[in-house]
Formats: C-alpha cells, structure tokens, sequence
C-alpha cells in the first residue's frame, strides 16, 4: 500500500513538474570563443642510456645525449558567456595568457540584480591579484502624473 502512495506521488510530482517547465519555456544564449597561439617549433632532444653488455665486461656504458624539451612559450586568449533565461543564469568570464602573466575577468549576475565582476592578474613576480567589485542597477521609479479636474 505504501509503495503505491509513493508511486502515486511520484507521478503527481513528475506531471506538476512537466506542467510547470511547459508554462516556462524561454530560450537559452550561450557562447564561447577560443584563441590559440602555438610557439615556433624547439629542438628536441633525447638522452638514452645502455647498459653494458653481459657478454662483454671490459665493455664501457654508452652514453648517447638527445635532450626533450616539451615546454613552448604559452599563449592563449578564450571567453565565455552564459545568458539562460529559464534558470536565471547569467555569467560570463574572460582570460589572456602570454608566457608567465595571466589576465582575466568574469561576472556573475546574482538572483537580487547586483552584478559582481572579479578582474585578476598574476604573474611569476607578484602572485595572483583580485579585485571583487558590485555594480547594482539604478532603478528608477515610473512617475505617475495625477491630473486633478476641478468640479465647476
């Protein structure tokens, strides 16, 4: 008995839910970019060391020097921004990189229309920096002009 109570339920809530999300159907945005910059090729190079032969002993142990080098200057720029009008969500983020120093932002507008935006910048010298700020929309009320009538 239980077990249908709860089934019962479940379907009630699956159909409110349907019923809901119908009467709310509203488009999404979303958008993304990406730059890539790949540096100029390196050499590479590979060291490999052999053991002596076991058959030989007076055999010396050959050395044969090839270096990898798999680092390559980094240098990118990407960015994102989410507008999803049916959950509300609205953010957006923003970064560039060349070789040790990161710049950036992204913004988030919260559920009471304050807008915060976080701008950072780090590099190998002085670390990460971040800066919070809020910006809040100025509203301005409707005027509403009363026009009084006077009665003759």
């Amino acid at each position: 008995m239980v077990l249908k109570v709860v089934c019962a339920l479940s379907v009630l809530a699956l159909v409110t839910e349907a019923v809901t999300v119908h009467k709310q159907h509203k488009h999404a945005f979303s958008s993304q970019h990406f730059l890539r910059h790949d540096g100029h090729a390196q050499k590479v190079y590979i060291i490999e060391h052999h053991k002596p032969s076991k058959h030989d002993p007076h055999k010396k142990e050959e050395h044969k020097h090839k270096h990898v080098d798999y680092y390559t200057h980094p240098k990118y720029k990407y960015g994102y921004k989410v507008e999803d009008h049916h959950t509300g969500d609205k953010k957006s983020q923003h970064e560039h990189r060349d070789g040790d120093s990161v710049k950036g932002y992204y913004e988030l507008h919260e559920p009471g229309g304050t807008v915060r935006r976080v701008e950072y910048h780090a590099d190998k010298h002085s670390g990460f920096h971040a800066t919070v700020k809020h910006k809040t929309h100025h509203i301005v009320p409707k005027k509403h002009h009363h026009h009084h009538h006077k009665k003759m």
